[in-house]
């Protein structure tokens, strides 16, 4: 199947390791020319001045950018249950990433695309935002803010040809996920500590009918189809790639 990507230009926010990565990668594969942000190459999507410095840099370097993949976030690196875990100061960093950097990377280049008349945008969120996971509740509440800004913005960017789609992983093993763990495990008494593979796969299995993890090459694979002209017609979607955690009846 050809998805008509190659030698267009995307950025992938948070592309320096787990989903972002991943979709970086699968873009490369399909052709694209792709622009990495993230902290460690010294983009901040919490910060405005940081992403517009970025996006200078990207189109000097590899031209217009027709694609954005913004997979950049971070959790509060505390177990969350209940919410009182937690202070009210452990959620502003996790909401100036998780939300503002939304708005920031999609402030900077929607006027370029609705120029140009064409381009896309996928915004990793996660199924957290839709079921109100108690594991880490600024995570939780930001991604749901991520779904519904993601709607406003499909809404508005339709007029003009590009469309908006957020795409809500699972159970994947990144980082993050991994310190969701380490946040648990810490707060259980000695005998019920568990290992992080012994962790998940209990979980997953209690939680998602497949009864395996996804990767993030499961979710890059959603990543790019949207992307792509073969998804021409979709645009507002909130896709889920979570072996049937959430099911919608």
């Amino acid at each position: 199947m050809d998805l008509e990507l190659k030698d267009h230009v995307a950025v992938v926010t948070g592309g320096a390791s787990g989903i972002g990565k991943a979709c970086a990668e699968a873009l490369e594969r399909e052709g694209c020319r792709v622009a990495v942000w993230d902290l460690a190459n010294g983009v901040d999507v919490a910060d405005y001045a940081s992403v517009h410095a970025a996006l200078a840099r990207t189109v000097a370097e590899f031209g217009p950018v027709r694609h954005l993949v913004h997979a950049a976030a971070m959790g509060s690196g505390k177990f969350g249950f209940p919410f009182t875990n937690l202070e009210p100061a452990d959620w502003k960093r996790v909401l100036e990433v998780n939300i503002l950097g939304m708005v920031h990377v999609a402030q900077a280049l929607s006027p370029a695309m609705v120029e140009r008349k064409s381009g896309s945008m996928v915004f990793i969120a996660s199924i957290a935002g839709q079921i109100g996971s108690q594991t880490d509740p600024p995570y939780s509440a930001s991604k749901a803010a991520n779904i519904n800004f993601a709607q406003c913005l499909a809404k508005d960017m339709a007029p003009h040809g590009v469309r908006v789609n957020t795409v809500n992983p699972g159970m994947v093993k990144t980082p993050l996920n991994e310190n969701v763990w380490r946040a648990w495990n810490a707060q259980q008494p000695t005998d019920r500590q568990k290992s992080y593979a012994d962790w998940g796969l209990e979980k997953v299995r209690a939680v998602a009918p497949l009864g395996r993890w996804q990767s993030p090459a499961d979710i890059a694979d959603m990543v790019v189809f949207l992307s792509s002209a073969r998804a021409e017609q979709v645009t507002g979607q909130t896709i889920n790639v979570d072996g049937g955690q959430v099911m919608h009846w």
